[in-house]
């Protein structure tokens, strides 16, 4: 059992260790910077974005993007909501 929780403790250090500060997502409407590090400071909350586990944010889809990101954004009554907010052309 020890050796388990060492080993999820492990995979979860790593996947914050390794994280991108800044990520670029390609857009159609024009490219769109992603402060990954500074979410992470703010939510201290990987599930609130991660809810599935570790992964990468660009593959979860613009659908999921434009309702999680913008929700929590409205939610929080922080960060961009509008399109030109967050795509940058």
């Amino acid at each position: 059992m020890k050796i388990a929780v060492t080993l999820l403790a492990l995979v979860a250090f790593a996947g914050s260790a390794f994280a991108a500060d800044v990520i670029t997502l390609p857009a159609s409407k024009g490219n769109i910077t992603f402060p990954h590090k500074m979410h992470q400071e703010l939510l201290k909350d990987c599930k609130k974005c991660h809810a599935k586990g570790p992964g990468k944010i660009a593959d979860l889809g613009k659908d999921w993007a434009h309702k999680t990101c913008k929700g929590c954004h409205a939610e929080m009554g922080k960060g961009p909501t509008k399109c030109n907010d967050c795509h940058k052309k």
